[in-house]
């Protein structure tokens, strides 16, 4: 596995958002649910997770917005106020203590590929999936998937958050 460098920038299409990356994400999700495809509008999201703190503000605030989600609990979107494009989302299961990157936001997304594909029995049949990367037909069991670093990382994330 290549090295990834830092640091890993990124904005709305606009300008008007931008963002640093001050670590490695935990994991990069690449989710073929039909809920991501319908949100997106194309074949899959492609998601950096990564502690909220670790996203750093350069330019702009981001308008935070919830709408429904697969699991009924709701996700809120972090959209730059002016073009409206999503840069990140926070899931019910993490709260704001995770920040979900959409890696398509950043100034160099092929240094991001997915660790994972996950809910592959939707899967458009027309994708080929990346060789050598886990896929999922529904989700994963954190322990047998994440780096020992990352699960060490979320544990502190999680500390004092319920």
């Amino acid at each position: 596995m290549a090295i990834l460098e830092l640091p890993l920038e990124g904005g709305c299409t606009c300008g008007g958002v931008r963002y640093r990356l001050s670590s490695k994400p935990l994991i990069v999700h690449c989710c073929h649910c039909r809920w991501c495809q319908r949100e997106t509008g194309t074949a899959f999201a492609l998601n950096a997770m990564i502690e909220t703190d670790r996203v750093v503000l350069l330019k702009g605030r981001p308008l935070l917005e919830t709408i429904p989600s697969f699991s009924g609990k709701g996700q809120q979107i972090a959209r730059c106020p002016d073009c409206l494009i999503a840069l990140w989302s926070h899931y019910a299961g993490g709260g704001s203590t995770f920040a979900y990157v959409r890696v398509g936001t950043l100034d160099d997304p092929d240094r991001l590929p997915p660790d994972v594909h996950i809910f592959t029995m939707s899967k458009q049949p027309w994708v080929a999936l990346s060789e050598g990367v886990p896929a999922m037909a529904e989700f994963y069991s954190r322990n047998t998937v994440w780096r020992a670093e990352s699960l060490e990382r979320r544990r502190i994330a999680l500390e004092g958050h319920p």
